[in-house]
C-alpha cells in the first residue's frame, strides 16, 4: 500500500487497528526542568511511580491480555531504572525513543536537539535497542528534530496531529511515517498532576466513555487508534483496571488487531518506493 490513511485490510480480519502506548517518563521532565528539582522530593516521586510500580503493574494486565504494546522510554529513565527496558523487551513489546531528559525540542538549539536525540539512541543501544520510532517529549516537535529522525534511521515517528490515521512527513527531504495521537486519547490531561498544571483528576467511566467512543469511530472507518498512557498516571491501580475493562469491551464489540507502532509501522510502503 502506498498510503495507511487508506488502508482497511488489517492482518486476521481485524475491523481496526489498535496501538496501546506508554510513556515511561520516570524522573525526567521534573529533573529537565532544571537543578531545583533534585529537592523536590514529593515532586519526583510521582514521576518515580512509573518505573518503580506502574510500568510493572501495566506489564502485568497486557499479559493477562496478551497485548503488545510499545513503551517510548526517555533515555535517562533507561540509565537510571535498568530492569525496566529489559523487562519491557522480554514480554515481548517495543522499545522506542522518547528524548533523553524529556526536554521538550522547542526551547533547545538544533546542537542541543541532536544531543538528545543522540543520547538517548546511546542509552537504548546499552541494553541492546535501536528503536525504529521517536515520540517528541510533552508533543512538542520542532523542525530541526523532524529533519533529523530520517537522518539517524527512524522509520515512524508519533508526536503530530495533523490527521487521525497514519499519513506521511517529510524528515530531511526523506518520507517518514507519522502515526498521530491526541490529548484527548492520552492519560495525562486527565489524570495527570504537577504541582502548577494539574490535571482534571476526572472520573475514569467518563474517560472510559470518550476512549471507546473513539474506538467505535475508528471501526466504522476501519482505521488505526492510538492510546497514549504514562504508568505514572494509568499504572494507578484504578486506572489500570479501566484500561482492562477498555480492553475487554474493545474485543467484545469488535474485531481489534492490537498492535505494537513498529507492526503498524511495517504495513506502509514508502512513498518513494513507489
Amino acid at each position: 500500500m502506498t498510503n495507511l490513511a487508506d488502508f482497511a485490510d488489517w492482518p486476521d480480519g481485524a475491523d481496526v487497528a489498535v496501538a496501546l502506548t506508554f510513556d515511561v517518563d520516570g524522573e525526567a521532565p521534573w529533573l529537565g526542568e532544571g537543578a531545583e528539582y533534585e529537592r523536590r522530593l514529593s515532586m519526583l516521586s510521582i514521576g518515580r511511580f512509573g518505573p518503580e510500580r506502574g510500568v510493572w503493574r501495566v506489564l502485568e494486565l497486557l499479559r493477562e491480555h496478551d497485548i503488545p504494546a510499545t513503551f517510548y522510554v526517555p533515555g535517562h529513565t533507561a540509565d537510571h531504572w535498568p530492569d525496566v527496558v529489559p523487562a519491557i523487551i522480554d514480554a515481548g513489546h517495543e522499545v522506542a525513543h522518547h528524548g533523553y531528559m524529556h526536554l521538550g525540542t522547542d526551547g533547545l538549539d538544533a546542537d542541543q536537539q541532536r544531543a538528545e536525540l543522540e543520547r538517548g539512541l546511546v542509552a537504548l543501544g546499552s541494553r541492546g535497542v535501536r528503536p525504529a520510532g521517536y515520540r517528541s517529549p510533552g508533543w512538542e516537535l520542532s523542525p530541526e528534530t523532524l529533519a533529523m529522525l530520517a537522518e539517524l534511521g527512524f522509520s515512524y515517528e508519533s508526536s503530530l496531529m495533523a490527521d487521525d490515521r497514519p499519513y506521511w512527513v517529510s524528515s530531511g527531504g526523506q518520507p517518514i511515517l507519522e502515526l498521530p495521537g491526541h490529548w484527548s486519547l492520552c492519560d495525562w490531561p486527565y489524570f495527570g498532576w504537577t504541582a502548577y498544571q494539574g490535571g482534571l483528576l476526572a472520573d475514569p467511566a467518563a474517560v472510559e466513555r470518550i476512549w471507546l467512543d473513539e474506538y467505535e469511530s475508528a471501526r466504522a472507518e476501519r482505521r488505526l487508534v492510538t492510546y497514549t498512557m504514562h504508568p505514572e498516571a494509568i499504572g494507578r491501580g484504578y486506572l489500570t483496571r479501566m484500561l482492562g475493562r477498555v480492553i475487554t469491551t474493545m474485543r467484545e464489540s469488535g474485531r481489534p488487531w492490537f498492535a505494537t507502532h513498529a507492526q503498524i509501522a511495517a504495513l506502509a510502503i514508502s512513498p518513494s518506493a513507489g
